[in-house]
C-alpha cells in the first residue's frame, strides 16, 4: 500500500494526489455497487445460502448415520474376508488334486 501511494506521490504530484485518492474512493464504491447489485440480481447470495444448508444437512446427516455406516461397512468387510478365505481353501485344494 505505501508502495503505491509513493507511486502516486511522484506520478501525480502532492497537490493532486487528494483528488486522485477520492477518485479512486469514488471508483472503489461504484465498484463495489455494482457487484452488490450484481449477486442480488443473480440470485448469487440465495445459491451461496442454499449451498451451506446442503452442506450442512449433509454433514449432519453423516454425523447422524456414521455408527450405522461403519458397522455395515465392517459387516461387508468381514463378508469379503469370508469369501477371501473360502476361494484361498477351494484353490489349495484344487491345488493338492491337481498335484496329488
Amino acid at each position: 500500500m505505501i508502495l503505491i501511494l509513493v507511486i502516486a506521490y511522484v506520478f501525480v504530484g502532492p497537490q493532486d494526489l487528494p483528488k486522485v485518492a477520492r477518485w479512486l474512493g469514488r471508483i472503489v464504491r461504484r465498484v463495489r455497487g455494482l457487484i452488490r447489485e450484481i449477486k442480488s440480481e443473480s440470485g448469487w447470495e440465495e445459491l451461496v445460502n442454499e449451498a451451506q444448508t446442503v452442506r450442512k444437512e449433509i454433514n449432519d446427516t453423516i454425523a447422524e448415520n456414521k455408527d450405522v455406516v461403519t458397522k455395515s461397512l465392517r459387516e461387508v468387510q468381514d463378508e469379503f474376508s469370508d469369501v477371501n478365505k473360502e476361494l484361498s481353501k477351494n484353490i489349495d485344494e484344487a491345488k493338492k488334486d491337481s498335484l496329488g
